[in-house]
């Protein structure tokens, strides 16, 4: 079965991405991305599969992913429950690890684990424990914290001791096989397209399909249809530019994310996240305010 792609958002302003999440959860499928991923469960055993690797995880499990590695994470939770936070993830590109690697020559001693992490690198309970409170804060990290939170973590996996990977050396990751798959030239024309106008029978078009079979396979495929994905992808990026621009106009940032009309953009935004973007940024700056205060 080819793995789905995972389109990653990075926040404008940032060098990677720090989030979390629960289960079960959209992005809990066989899926790969270009970009390395530090992926630590904090609830739930399971079953994971790294490349033709599969283990069984616990709450601690930690492991590194390298660029373009199948990968997933599934739980064993009863039918119809759910699970607020499951695991805390951070995602960064190549380009973004090798220019700060070639910037501070220090960080040579990461590449041994990057490199490692084509295959996967599962992590001792030690190392997880000493990253644990660092992914926490991270979630919520702003600004140069970011930063000294990435290199307190990096310096971490660069000492970790017992550590062992989990694909064969055998195993070797096919993302141009991955993306031959329609609706995967379909999302990556999305992640590279997604400010710009275009429509069902573009991507049809892009995943060789008929509309009517590209819409059915998107909607098997995200769970969602075409307009409600694309909203949510340029709404979170209105998000990001709203939560690391406090300069930028509502206006502005409607016309930089794909929008063409701001009551448009209003309305989606209210549907999308209960809140107008003028209430979010509102609600954000007062939140700042308070911790600065406190």
């Amino acid at each position: 079965m080819e793995p789905d792609l995972e389109v990653v958002q990075i926040r404008p302003g940032e060098s990677f991405a720090a989030w979390s999440h629960g289960y079960p959860f959209r992005t809990v499928r066989w899926h790969f991305h270009p970009e390395y991923e530090l992926h630590r469960v904090e609830a739930t055993t399971g079953r994971y599969f790294v490349g033709d690797f599969i283990g069984e995880f616990e709450p601690g499990n930690l492991v590194l992913t390298g660029p373009n590695l199948p990968h997933n994470w599934v739980s064993d939770v009863p039918v119809g429950s759910s699970i607020p936070l499951r695991c805390r993830i951070i995602q960064f590109s190549e380009d973004f690890i090798g220019g700060t690697m070639k910037a501070l020559p220090e960080l040579a001693a990461l590449a041994g684990v990057l490199e490692s992490s084509r295959r996967g690198v599962l992590f001792s309970e030690a190392t997880s424990r000493l990253v644990s409170p660092l992914m926490e804060e991270m979630m919520q990290a702003r600004g140069v914290r970011r930063i000294e939170l990435f290199m307190l973590i990096a310096g971490h996996l660069s000492r970790a001791q017992g550590s062992h990977m989990l694909a064969s050396a055998s195993y070797l990751p096919d993302p141009s096989g991955y993306m031959s798959a329609g609706i995967n030239k379909a999302l990556a024309y999305i992640r590279k397209h997604l400010t710009e106008p275009f429509g069902e029978a573009d991507l049809a078009g892009i995943a060789g399909q008929s509309t009517s079979a590209f819409s059915r396979a998107f909607r098997q495929h995200t769970g969602m249809s075409l307009v409600q994905y694309v909203k949510r992808l340029r709404i979170n990026l209105a998000c990001q530019i709203l939560m690391s621009d406090e300069q930028a106009s509502i206006a502005n940032i409607c016309f930089e994310v794909g929008y063409n009309n701001l009551s448009n953009f209003n309305r989606q935004f209210l549907a999308e996240k209960g809140m107008t973007p003028s209430q979010f940024r509102r609600l954000l700056l007062d939140n700042i305010d308070g911790a600065r205060a406190a």
